[in-house]
């Protein structure tokens, strides 16, 4: 049976705030205890860890019945053990989970105000309000906050999750629609050939196997085709990369700016850009606790340079390998597989520099079979903002 729900997040560190609840048997310790201090002691703290850990399974609003019990306790508690002033403590901690952060706010403001008033009525000492009305306003205005930035989070990340799904099939669609027309009008010949030859096979066979020939080669480009479009279909899109990156990293409070310029580009090249900046950005998400991250795309005439600068913490060993997998590793085999160059610098963040030559270079220099990309493209690309 588990006490907390599994959750990332929460990890065990509800666990390691119950060491505040000493604070309540400490005033029992101090006080010359009786048996029956000890027992009432006992009681409020059987009482209060139900609450407490009822209080991390109850969604929204309803963690206020956690809430309340546990301000009761401190109520009750109060005039018996002033360390009780730790249940308000621990109660305006849940208020982050009770909804929008102005309804928690009022709620908070009135928990702290219970303690003064208590102690006014009751004539109780100040160490016991104080610590409860500051602590409970300190704790409480902390999670509400970190609660906001929490729910903004998951928001974003639903909204990624639906563009992403939409973009899926949207581009499913596409490759449909493209296989539909590259190969209907090549698989109807295809049929009429083939019903031409079997009509033939008799009365000409010559002729039938002419037909049957030219049957052989329109399959064959046909299948030239296919390989093609698939090809294409693999093809990693630089653009589409840049407008993923700005949004991952945005939802991840990373101040995100690109500085492109326009370049006709063969597909292999851009290709290979487009993993680096996917495999760059990954790195700064997962490692290098940046809050800012800079793109740069350099036309520099017969080359192009790709720099992915964050001001994190850095994440290389002295020779530039990446420490925390086959990352960085198999960008910097793709980038020699073009003959560019790439390297790493850890000093000051992260900045990552990949240059490669603008042409494909296989004996001589060569283009692409197929045609250039532009990625000069202000929106999907993001020129500097």
């Amino acid at each position: 049976m588990r006490l907390i729900p599994k959750d990332v997040e929460l990890g065990w560190t509800p666990y390691a705030w119950l060491v505040y609840l000493g604070i309540f048997w400490f005033f029992t310790l101090i006080g010359q205890p009786t048996p029956r201090d000890w027992l009432l002691t006992a009681l409020g703290t059987a009482l209060f860890l139900p609450l407490y850990f009822w209080g991390y399974w109850l969604p929204s609003r309803k963690v206020l019945f956690a809430v309340g019990g546990i301000t009761l306790l401190g109520i009750v508690y109060a005039p018996l053990n002033f360390g009780a002033s730790v249940f308000f403590v621990f109660a305006s901690g849940f208020l982050g989970q009770a909804g929008s952060a102005s309804f928690a706010f009022r709620l908070l403001l009135l928990l702290a105000a219970l303690p003064p008033l208590e102690a006014w009525l009751l004539d109780l000492p100040a160490f016991f309000w104080i610590p409860a009305t500051v602590f409970s306003l300190l704790v409480g205005g902390i999670n509400i906050h970190y609660a906001g930035v929490r729910r903004s989070q998951a928001a974003l990340r639903r909204t990624q999750g639906e563009v992403e799904r939409l973009a899926k099939l949207a581009e499913r669609e596409r490759s449909a629609r493209d296989l539909h027309d590259l190969l209907g009008h090549t698989l109807t010949v295809i049929t009429r050939k083939s019903e031409r030859a079997r009509r033939l096979a008799n009365k000409d066979p010559e002729r039938a196997a002419l037909e049957i020939a030219e049957v052989e080669q329109i399959a064959r480009d046909a299948l030239k085709e296919v390989r093609t479009a698939v090809s294409g279909f693999r093809q990693t899109d630089f653009s589409t990369e840049l407008a993923q990156a700005r949004v991952a990293l945005q939802s991840a409070l990373i101040h995100f700016e690109a500085e492109v310029e326009p370049i006709d580009i063969d597909p292999a090249t851009e290709q290979v850009l487009a993993l680096a900046l996917r495999e760059a950005t990954t790195n700064v998400l997962r490692h290098s606790q940046a809050d800012s991250c800079r793109v740069r795309l350099h036309n520099l005439g017969d080359r192009v340079r790709l720099t992915v600068q964050d001001n994190g913490k850095g994440k290389t060993d002295g020779d530039g390998a990446d420490r925390d997998g086959l990352g960085l590793t198999g960008m910097r085999e793709r980038v020699t597989a073009l003959e560019g160059e790439f390297t790493v610098d850890g000093q000051g963040g992260t900045s990552v520099t990949i240059t490669l030559p603008l042409v494909q270079r296989s004996g001589g220099p060569t283009r692409s079979d197929q045609s250039p990309s532009s990625l000069g493209d202000p929106e999907p690309c993001g020129a500097k903002r």
